[in-house]
């Protein structure tokens, strides 16, 4: 697997993992007041399992999966992929860290306009790779 995919994966995980753990920290707080926000976690929980750990996943296996280049860098440029994966990961800490603490709404806004602009980037990397099936170019 390459190194870019095993990071896309690794971050997804380690997303899950938190995102998972807000989410039980929502549910205990219903039966076993923990004195926490439940709509304060929510954002952030919604950010960390829908777009980091979903997008993330997906990225890094279709990173990994797309069919390469016979000639030259086997999967393409891969700048913009790393791009990709700069811009999502700044854009869910951005967005989910300024829902959570209460920043003003540009904010989240701009977190959600970077990882956009990730989805954009992970876009121009991979078009160049999706063939039609049997193709021989």
């Amino acid at each position: 697997m390459p190194r870019l995919s095993v990071w896309f994966v690794r971050t997804a995980l380690g997303y899950f993992a938190i995102g998972f753990t807000l989410g039980a920290l929502m549910l205990i707080d219903r039966g076993v007041p923990l004195g926490i926000s439940r709509t304060r976690l929510l954002p952030s929980h919604i950010e960390f399992l829908l777009i980091s750990w979903m997008v993330q996943l997906a990225f890094g296996v279709a990173f990994w999966i797309l069919p390469r280049f016979r000639t030259g860098p086997e999967r393409g440029r891969e700048g913009t992929a790393w791009l990709s994966y700069v811009l999502l990961n700044t854009g869910v800490i951005t967005a989910a860290g300024g829902l959570t603490i209460g920043l003003p709404p540009v904010v989240p806004l701009l977190g959600h306009m970077a990882q956009g602009a990730a989805a954009g980037a992970f876009a121009l990397h991979a078009w160049p790779r999706v063939k039609i099936f049997g193709a021989q170019h």
